[in-house]
């Protein structure tokens, strides 16, 4: 819808900071220690970066024109072994990530999942992953078939995959609505521990809003969780911070609140309730408010602190 992206942008980032890809990482600490490439440092191995043997080189610059040209079949053995060493973004950078096909960033992303350890996993998903997928999506205004499953595997590992895709996108400020929707959808595909869940729709009520975060709020929310209160109470005091916004808020902002108002009505304090109520009087859509309105005065309120949330059938 044009008018939800007119309002989206409104919320958006002006100055985004720039994108960081794995080879400019790399590229930057070689610059930075030209004298002593030596002791470069994979900031995860916590090894020394050695020389690398020309035969090595050799080699993968082989499986980086395998990748390149990549439709189906077996990968390299080369490359399948490349997460068990020590200085793998070294090599990854030899293998170009760029110019990888899709079908060939599917199945990288297959083994790094697998076999990397969490933290850089993290790293794979947003120095490699993360900018491919929002490239491609801003080329073709759709996401290829292969980086959609392989978003998909990504979510193998959840704690990487909202630290290294979710919560960066939404931190960077220019995450779009057609971004938003795309990346949002495996959300709803695919079942995530509530643990992680919970942590990132913590993160996000606490972040600096942009008209995505309510589209990956609305969607967590959605999933029915039996959240803590300290998580209810963050996404309470995210909504209840628009009290002094002076711009047009979205439709998305008001779908995530009726989100909330709708899943979690019993687990909300009658202040909270108030307060929300309050808010709506500020922040009116002629639709969605008074079905929220609804929501909030027709149900029990939480009133003791100690009883856990129910989660909702």
């Amino acid at each position: 819808d044009p008018e939800d992206e007119k309002a989206i942008e409104m919320f958006m980032n002006k100055n985004p900071p720039l994108r960081r890809t794995l080879a400019d990482i790399i590229m930057e600490k070689i610059t930075e220690k030209q004298t002593e490439v030596e002791t470069a440092l994979s900031e995860l191995s916590g090894c020394p970066m050695p020389q690398l043997d020309p035969r090595v080189l050799e080699v993968y610059r082989g499986v980086r024109e395998v990748l390149s040209k990549y439709r189906s079949g077996k990968l390299p053995k080369a490359f399948k072994i490349i997460p068990a060493l020590s200085n793998w973004e070294q090599i990854l950078y030899i293998t170009e990530p760029e110019t990888w096909t899709a079908a060939a960033m599917y199945q990288a992303t297959r083994i790094f999942s697998s076999n990397l350890k969490e933290r850089m996993a993290q790293r794979f998903y947003n120095l490699v992953l993360l900018p491919r997928i929002r490239d491609d999506i801003a080329e073709y205004k759709r996401l290829n078939f292969h980086l959609y499953m392989a978003l998909k595997k990504a979510l193998f590992k959840p704690a990487a995959w909202f630290k290294g895709i979710l919560i960066p996108l939404c931190e960077s400020g220019t995450c779009t609505l057609r971004e938003a929707i795309i990346i949002g959808s495996i959300l709803t595909k695919c079942s995530i521990p509530v643990l992680h869940s919970s942590a990132a729709l913590l993160k996000l009520a606490e972040m600096q809003y942009s008209g995505a975060n309510s589209i990956f709020l609305r969607l967590l929310i959605d999933k029915k969780y039996a959240l803590p209160f300290r998580v209810l109470d963050a996404l309470v005091f995210h909504f209840l911070a628009f009290r002094t916004e002076q711009r047009l808020l979205p439709v998305l902002w008001h779908q995530s609140l009726l989100a909330l108002a709708q899943r979690y009505k019993e687990d909300l304090s009658s202040e909270q309730k108030e307060a929300l109520l309050e808010l709506l009087k500020l922040h009116s859509h002629p639709q969605i408010s008074p079905e929220i309105r609804r929501e909030l005065m027709n149900s029990k309120t939480r009133d003791v602190e100690g009883e856990q949330p129910v989660a909702m059938q």
